[in-house]
């Protein structure tokens, strides 16, 4: 069953109150175009903005679209990752109205971790089965903080990207995780370096609104959440063939046809170079602590929408939506056309959203199969793109051909 309303406040949000003539017809409209749609042919623009805003009557032949084009792609599994969250430093120089990450120098729990953390985090995940070190990190921070040169002159770097490179070498030596580093912007020179220790990277889009860098609004002081310089790496990555994980973030001030755009953007930059891995639908959660504490979470209804027009969108591309901030019905994004969860952690928390915990593994592949799914972990890069890889040599080479299995998932140690 799909809850698509959970009280009064999400009725106003997801579906009209009285339904009109023209409501009617449009909604008739839009079910005979979902009607008509071949799996694996994306839909246009117009019709995802048909869609994204659709009623509750709609939405059961939203989500049954969605789900026939997940499955036309890559039917009866949903993957997941297996992983250790590094949060390499949480000094930032950006100050996103939404999150609780980021620290300056001082404050409470301020903290950039020493290669021996690292390790010890790496080698304890490692026993527990898991196959991707996850690396989450403020952007550039010494740029801002003069406390950050200095430790990291201490460490014997000379930027955190230095930092970052030598501790993705350092677990893809003394451990049998491979890493993905998530660093922010980044230059041409420094995708090429990071591909050289790292099968796959990520940078979320977010959003391709700049109305979100106005004062008061979410990336007002964030200068790294510049749609354009953001896509410009995205773009860098595509040009370089790494494997590459970007995605939106719906609820932080943005419009249903912002959303749209953001999906096309990503769309338009996987058509042109192939590289788009994955694309994450991550929703706003609000916390206590962050200047967006009183903004509006997205309602399950809009998430629904917003997956399963993803899906449709792009329908033979790995799309994900994270379980632990969709709790406690998680298990209904996969009627609207997810194939993956992401990376699970039996070990760290989400330092990103840490009130939300992962769910248990087990519990999560029994939801899984209650969908009518087998769980299966995979690596951190998806397997239709190890083939780019193959004319690599050295240790990145070794370490991805020992993690893999015959079908290029991960080669499991423990039982999911």
């Amino acid at each position: 069953m799909i809850r698509c309303m959970r009280g009064p406040a999400e009725a106003t949000t997801v579906t009209s109150i009285a339904m009109t003539a023209p409501d009617l017809e449009q909604s008739s409209s839009c079910a005979a175009e979902l009607a008509s749609l071949q799996p694996g042919t994306p839909i246009s623009r117009e019709l995802a903005l048909r869609l994204i805003r659709c009623g509750d009557d709609v939405l059961p032949a939203l989500l049954s679209a969605a789900r026939a084009a997940k499955e036309n792609f890559k039917p009866g599994v949903i993957t997941y990752s297996r992983k250790v969250f590094i949060p390499l430093t949480n000094l930032c120089r950006d100050y996103c109205g939404y999150c609780t990450f980021r620290r300056d120098p001082g404050q409470p729990g301020a903290h950039t971790m020493t290669p021996e953390e690292v390790l010890a985090v790496a080698r304890a995940g490692q026993t527990l089965g898991c196959t991707e070190a996850l690396f989450s990190l403020g952007d550039k921070p010494e740029l801002l903080f003069p406390e950050m040169r200095e430790t990291l002159r201490h460490l014997g770097y000379r930027s955190t990207l230095h930092y970052l490179e030598a501790m993705c070498e350092l677990v893809l030596r003394e451990t049998s995780l491979l890493p993905h580093p998530n660093p922010g912007l980044l230059s041409a020179e420094w995708i090429t370096r990071l591909a050289a220790v790292s099968p796959s990277m990520g940078l979320m889009l977010e959003t391709t609104s700049s109305d979100l860098l106005a004062p008061g609004a979410a990336h007002d002081n964030a200068p790294d959440k510049v749609p354009a310089k953001r896509l410009r790496t995205i773009v860098e990555a595509g040009k370089q063939q790494v494997p590459f994980t970007t995605g939106l973030l719906i609820g932080i001030g943005e419009t249903l046809e912002d959303r749209v755009d953001t999906l096309i953007a990503i769309r338009a930059l996987h058509q042109r170079y192939g590289h788009i891995q994955e694309v994450i639908v991550q929703n706003f959660r609000a916390k206590a602590a962050i200047p967006m504490a009183h903004a509006p979470e997205p309602s399950h209804g809009e998430m629904l929408r917003a997956v399963a027009v993803a899906r449709l969108l792009m329908p033979n591309v790995n799309i994900q939506a994270p379980p632990n901030l969709n709790a406690p019905y998680y298990e209904e994004l996969l009627d609207a056309g997810i194939n993956d969860w992401g990376g699970i952690s039996p070990l760290t928390p989400d330092y990103i959203n840490p009130e939300k915990p992962w769910p248990h593994l087990e519990q999560l592949r029994v939801r899984t199969q209650t969908k009518g799914f087998q769980l299966r972990q995979r690596l951190p890069i998806y397997p239709e793109f190890l083939p780019r890889l193959n004319s690599r040599s050295g240790l990145l080479a070794e370490k991805l051909h020992a993690a893999r299995n015959h079908n290029g998932l991960a080669r499991e140690t423990r039982a999911a």
